[in-house]
């Protein structure tokens, strides 16, 4: 689904990732759950791209339904995968500490985890071989992908900042829908490792210039980070 120029969304609220899109390739954020890999190819379909076109694809952290499609499009494409050295180990092995799930309901709960079914999610391909990458990084991708790293929900979560689509890409640094009740509104993400530690790291969003800030689950937040920063911080 097209956002805007250059800015594309694979998925739906429950699970999402990102297509930038400019004339010297394509950097994806992000890649869902395994079965996303159709959403993909719809999608540039839908612009008359090929899968060459994709330079490099940039995992906000290692958890299993942000690194879906990754591991088949490294395999079958030969498109390099980039996430913070923090977050490696868990991007290549599953390997995860235990978290409270805190609140949920159970209509929105089921309605996740068929979802991630339907999606393959149950089944993840991990990823073998990872380019670590550190906060303040810019990379050598379309869109020159500005990388922030956000720990708290993992230790090696990031956001990712693109100026040509507008947009920070925040991972689950935060959610607009709660994925356990389906509670909408900005919210602090669940499963996260160190609560404490992923709300001060929201402060980091603050000052970036974007017009889209972009979580992994929950609608697309049209408007300020500083501003969505504020509303979490007044949930």
């Amino acid at each position: 689904m097209k956002l805007a120029p250059h800015l594309h969304r694979l998925g739906n609220d429950i699970v999402a990732s990102y297509l930038v899109d400019v004339p010297e390739g394509i950097t994806l954020i992000d890649a869902g759950l395994p079965g996303h890999w159709d959403d993909l190819r719809r999608e540039l379909d839908a612009i008359g791209r090929p899968l060459s076109d994709i330079r490099g694809l940039v995992l906000t952290h290692g958890d299993s339904d942000h690194i879906g499609f990754a591991e088949r499009l490294r395999q079958e494409v030969g498109v390099p995968v980039f996430i913070h050295s923090g977050d490696a180990h868990r991007a290549r092995t599953g390997e995860k500490p235990k978290t409270p799930m805190g609140p949920a309901r159970l209509a929105p709960t089921l309605g996740f985890f068929a979802y991630a079914l339907r999606k393959n999610g149950l089944r993840p391909r991990y990823v073998q071989d990872v380019v670590e990458i550190a906060d303040g990084d810019v990379l050598d991708l379309p869109g020159s992908p500005v990388i922030l790293g956000m720990p708290g929900h993992s230790p090696g979560s990031i956001a990712v900042h693109i100026p040509v689509a507008d947009a920070v890409f925040v991972g689950d640094a935060l959610t607009t829908r709660h994925v356990l009740t389906g509670r909408e509104g900005a919210q602090p993400a669940p499963f996260t490792d160190n609560p404490d530690e992923a709300l001060a790291s929201l402060d980091r969003l603050s000052g970036i210039p974007a017009s889209w800030v972009l979580p992994g689950h929950g609608a697309p937040w049209r408007g300020s980070p500083a501003d969505l920063v504020a509303a979490v911080r007044s949930d």
